[in-house]
């Protein structure tokens, strides 16, 4: 969709990640002299002449009218954007969901007789990817614990050819060593994909960190507002032909639209994640103390077991975190959950409403089973005040002990 931008920075200190995402993306001849990019639906593009359509095919079509399928400057600012928020990248393809993000990826570096190691703290989705298209393509994959860091070295053999990151880990939040398993990688010749939806760029630069392809459900915090799906994925210059190559074969286009919304989702992104940072911390903190609560997976907090690495890789967290309940059966979780006014349940996360959501990872964990004292609860902590959020888990939490 879009390679890294042209722009020149500003002389002097180098611009700070809350004023990038403000100015990104916004090029003069995109914009047409008003903020923001409008939204540029296509189809079929008109040549004016055959010489002119002959030219267009022998030339390349990258940030330049081809064929809608092949982008626009709606989606080129949104792609030109993210690319910027991970220094030494060389572009960013767009995808219309996270799950596309993945799968595109995922083709762009394996081929049949290729092995995948798979962090198993991965999102559900992309496990099901792996044992299901990957296997069926006679592309193999075998699970790693999160926890591994540079012993990864020893799981890489002849065939592996690609390592699955995500950090912190879906449901459980473990956070990885990913500077020591992309050095790991890179001795041996592997790609390293991380899925950096919770941190986003803004907290956790992917590429600075040895990251090949670095994805994104930007249906999360970048859009902000549960209204669009939409993925991404940003590339090393390594592997930026190959990824532009393999998601244009794939015929992956993201709506005009939805790359509209994500735009102006963008603009906001910095200073919500500050919110949800905090609120969450405070909402964590206080569960934390909660008689009801056996522990709170949350990487900011000191006893987090991959606190160290989040303080010493990351510049924030975001609004996201799991707790496992002392004791008690899933029908007092239910119980907890089902009454509660100001978190939805519903799948997904990052938009300004907070979320519930019961969750059993370990039902489909493989070689990181961990024990856990009682059923487990995800929240995705919005906007709202926190007292207000706090109140209504402390009258959840008192159904919970009437229930168990």
């Amino acid at each position: 969709m879009s390679d890294h931008s042209d722009d020149d920075p500003p002389p002097g200190r180098p611009i700070a990640d809350a004023t990038r995402v403000v100015t990104a993306g916004r090029r003069p001849e995109w914009t047409g002299g008003i903020v923001n990019p409008p939204v540029w639906r296509a189809s079929t593009i008109l040549y004016d002449t055959v010489a002119d359509l002959r030219a267009g095919l022998a030339g390349d079509s990258h940030h330049r009218l081809f064929y809608g399928r092949r982008g626009t400057p709606t989606q080129w600012s949104l792609a030109d954007a993210l690319t910027e928020l991970e220094p030494g990248a060389a572009g960013t393809f767009l995808y219309p969901s996270g799950v596309a993000a993945v799968a595109a990826a995922l083709l762009a570096v394996l081929s049949p007789g290729d092995e995948l190691l798979l962090v198993d703290s991965a999102y559900d989705p992309t496990r099901a990817m792996a044992d299901g298209l990957l296997k069926r393509m006679g592309i193999a994959t075998r699970y790693y614990d999160p926890l591994i860091g540079g012993g990864i070295a020893e799981l890489i053999g002849e065939r592996t050819r690609a390592v699955f990151l995500e950090s912190p880990g879906s449901l459980t939040l473990e956070i990885q060593d990913v500077p020591a398993i992309t050095a790991a990688a890179r001795v041996r010749g592997c790609v390293t994909l991380l899925d950096n939806t919770w941190a986003t760029p803004l907290n956790f630069r992917a590429i600075e960190h040895g990251v090949d392809l670095a994805i994104l459900a930007c249906t999360k915090y970048v859009v902000g507002h549960s209204d669009a799906m939409l993925g991404s994925v940003t590339a090393t210059p390594e592997l930026w032909p190959c990824l532009l190559s393999t998601s244009r074969q794939l015929g992956q286009v993201a709506s005009p639209d939805d790359c509209w919304l994500a735009s102006r989702g963008l603009r906001t992104m910095a200073i919500r994640l500050k919110q949800h940072e905090t609120s969450a911390l405070r909402i964590a903190r206080w569960l934390a103390a909660r008689p009801q609560v056996a522990e709170v997976l949350h990487p900011a907090l000191p006893d987090h077991p991959g606190h160290d690495l989040w303080r010493r890789d990351f510049t924030g967290a975001s609004g996201l975190f799991s707790f496992t309940l002392n004791g008690g059966t899933d029908a007092a979780r239910t119980a907890l959950i089902d009454d509660l006014r100001l978190f939805g349940i519903g799948y997904s996360w990052g938009g300004f409403e907070s979320l519930a959501l019961p969750v059993d990872p370990h039902r489909h964990r493989i070689v990181a089973k961990r024990p856990q004292a009682g059923p487990m609860v995800r929240l995705q902590i919005g906007l709202e005040d926190p007292d207000d959020l706090i109140a209504d888990l402390d009258a959840g939490l008192a159904r919970f002990a009437a229930t168990t």
